[in-house]
């Protein structure tokens, strides 16, 4: 019974921490490193450091976000509550602390300038957690930000200034948003339920897919600026990766409008962005 309880409790923690997705912000940051940097980077032990250091700051930041939304998640996501359940409030806390003050000391142990970035980022996700979550936009913006700090902290490690790595920060910035923006659509009525002030709740859902067709549009156009004077990747490269899934987004999107349809639309996003990833290898 002992060795089952533990292992419920570590199944507990994995959830916790969105195991998953943890595994694609480090596959992010290697295939980063490796196929857009230089190959032999793949094998770098400090580059093992750096995506723990990363991973450890967002598993953190899932705690907290989770701590501080219990109850709105037993409106919306009922049975994705782990706190209070299997981990009791006091541990996630101390799980919390912990695994942000490993992710930042590795990161000075790498080098003083990541060392900074993970404390802004594990300070970013605590506030966001606490207060920005409930508020139009700006939490949607910060999750975003953070997303693609993901991926510029790789260039920023070593320092390699390739254009191509400012046009996957900026497609995981704007995917993220759109996503985190989603994503408020579908917990509509936890959200509501609390006083949150999401976009959905103060706009209504007409205009805030309104919100989401215009950024689409202003990423495609950022992507096709920063390509076409900084990188020039063919554009059929784009076609396959980016903007066939976009329309097929845009194209769910605008008939979406229940919470399942919108939870299939979070979650293709991330498909969207694991493909993302992956195209980096045909570079």
């Amino acid at each position: 019974m002992a060795t089952k309880a533990k292992v419920n409790r570590v199944e507990s923690l994995l959830k916790l921490t969105r195991f998953w997705n943890l595994l694609i912000i480090g596959l992010a940051q290697y295939f980063t490193a490796g196929m857009l940097i230089d190959r032999h980077h793949i094998f770098d032990f400090r580059l093992f450091l750096l995506s723990s250091s990363t991973a450890l700051i967002a598993a953190a930041g899932y705690i907290i976000n989770d701590y501080y939304d219990v109850k709105i998640d037993l409106v919306n996501k009922p049975d994705r509550v782990v706190i209070g359940k299997s981990i009791t409030r006091r541990y996630a806390l101390l799980f919390h602390s912990l695994l942000s003050i490993a992710g930042i000391a590795i990161g000075f142990l790498l080098n003083w300038k990541i060392g900074v970035m993970n404390i802004g980022s594990a300070f970013l996700l605590w506030f966001y957690s606490n207060e920005l979550k409930r508020q139009p936009f700006i939490g949607n913006f910060v999750v975003a930000l953070l997303t693609g700090v993901a991926i510029i902290i790789v260039d920023v490690f070593y320092r390699s200034g390739n254009a191509l790595i400012i046009i996957y920060a900026s497609f995981a910035f704007f995917m993220t948003l759109v996503r985190e923006i989603i994503k408020d659509m579908e917990d509509l009525k936890g959200d509501n339920t609390f006083g949150c002030k999401t976009l959905p709740i103060i706009w209504g859902m007409r205009k805030t897919k309104m919100a989401i067709y215009f950024i689409l549009i202003l990423f495609s156009i950022t992507i096709f600026l920063l390509n076409e004077f900084y990188s020039q990747l063919p554009l059929e490269y784009f076609l396959i990766f980016l903007f066939i899934p976009l329309v097929w987004l845009l194209a769910r999107l605008i008939r979406a409008d229940t919470k399942k349809d919108f939870a299939w639309l979070s979650m293709f996003c991330k498909v969207i962005m694991l493909f993302g990833v992956l195209s980096m290898a045909f570079i």
